[in-house]
């Protein structure tokens, strides 16, 4: 009874796809039947008898190539889970410049409209993904689309035979109904491998987006690092510096006091001394915030669960065998989970945390969850989008799931070897 009563959900559920699969693919065919039947109506004697059916050819597989392609994509990414990259090519920001033109990466416009509508066309025409559309368009209807045809034209020969009173329009009624039934729940199952071996982008096109990605990272990583410079030279120059400065005045003057008064000098050598002793602790902090000596020390581990100490919240550090990875992918994580848990005491107000250090055969895995309140998103220009951009210079990836009143979990993926 059970697989009597699967066969039939099968069979509906594949009815329904394979209809979804021939209503996409064949609007384009539909688009080349209709121009060829308005030259025939016309007749041979009308100058528009072969001009206007190729302009509308033309035009209509044009028009209808990438939503084709992208109500493709979203079909088989709904039914099977599998993503195709789109791969089209994305226009860069139009500005102003202090002449009042915009420049929008080609040319220069009057109005931010001109320039943006300009880019548009320009990236259109340019963009290799197109042409892949268009083969695509082109393709699909007599591969997936034929074989998607089979279980609706099945139905539709069964209505038409049993309407009819002849024996031999029964007999191919119930034939198509069979054809229909038995084929439903594999007519839609083509478009998948199609989509995927005609869909996805080129190794052009990928290495493309792949140089543009790295571009983006480089730049990324140069403001970062010239943020962090300004951060290092403004805590040296605010802090340390300055007590430097006043340890040398304090020691000077002493000097000048030894003889005449002994006690104020002395008194100023014990000021000296612990404006010593405080420079000396800002500096072992700017270097902790630099690289802290116990993640080149002792490893990435041992600097989480030093990290967790000194955290004002309860953390609880999960890790399986010590973690020897490339010192700048320690650094990374290391102050990824660090930014992770700062979040959890600042934003989140959470009491208690948990971290998780794995490896498996992909790379280090760093997950953190509070108890916190939720909420948390990768914003842009926050603190989580800059998290992800540094995990990316290492082909990282940063997950977050914290929906409202939480709990919050943040995954952090960097593949890498052990060392």
């Amino acid at each position: 009874m059970r697989r009597l009563g699967t066969w039939p959900a099968r069979a509906g559920q594949g009815f329904v796809r394979a209809c979804a699969v021939a209503a996409v693919s064949l609007p384009v065919p539909a688009v080349w039947a209709a121009a060829v039947a308005l030259g025939i109506w016309w007749g041979p004697g009308n100058p528009w008898t072969w001009t206007a059916p190729f302009v509308i050819v033309c035009v209509g597989t044009l028009a209808l190539s990438r939503p084709v392609c992208r109500m493709t994509r979203s079909l088989v990414a709904r039914w099977t889970a599998t993503v195709i990259p789109a791969g089209y090519r994305q226009g860069g920001p139009v500005t102003r410049l202090s002449t009042g033109y915009w420049w929008n990466g080609f040319s220069y416009e009057r109005s931010r409209r001109d320039a943006v509508l300009d880019q548009k066309m320009r990236l259109w025409w340019s963009d290799p993904a197109n042409w892949r559309d268009l083969r695509f368009a082109g393709i699909v209807p007599f591969t997936a689309g034929v074989v998607a045809s089979l279980p609706p034209a099945g139905v539709a020969a069964a209505v038409l035979g049993f309407a009819r009173p002849e024996t031999a329009a029964h007999l191919a009624g119930a034939l198509g109904l069979v054809v229909a039934v038995a084929s439903a729940p594999y007519a839609w199952r083509p478009v998948v491998p199609v989509a995927v071996r005609f869909l996805r982008p080129s190794a052009a096109m990928a290495l493309a987006d792949r140089v543009d990605e790295l571009t983006a990272q480089r730049a990324d990583a140069t403001v970062a690092q010239a943020a962090e410079i300004r951060r290092i030279e403004r805590d040296l120059h605010d802090g340390a510096q300055a007590r430097l400065v006043a340890l040398g005045l304090s020691v000077a003057t002493a000097e000048k006091l030894m003889d005449s008064d002994p006690d104020q000098a002395r008194a100023l050598m014990r000021d000296a001394q612990a404006g010593a002793a405080a420079s000396l602790a800002e500096l072992r902090e700017l270097i902790r915030g630099i690289s802290p000596p116990v993640l080149n020390e002792r490893g990435l581990v041992d600097a989480v669960r030093a990290l967790a100490l000194d955290m004002p919240l309860d953390v609880a550090v999960s890790a399986g065998t010590p973690l020897r990875l490339d010192p700048p992918i320690e650094s990374a994580v290391y102050f990824g989970i660090a930014e992770l848990l700062t979040n959890a005491v600042k934003h989140a107000r959470a009491t208690r945390a948990y971290v998780s250090l794995t490896r498996d055969d992909h790379g280090v895995i760093a997950e953190v969850e509070d108890d916190g309140r939720g909420g948390a998103g990768i914003r842009t220009g926050g603190g989580l989008a800059g998290l992800r951009r540094r995990l990316a210079a290492f082909d990282g990836t940063l997950e977050i799931t914290s929906p409202p009143g939480g709990p919050t979990r943040a995954r952090m993926m960097v593949p890498c070897e052990s060392l």
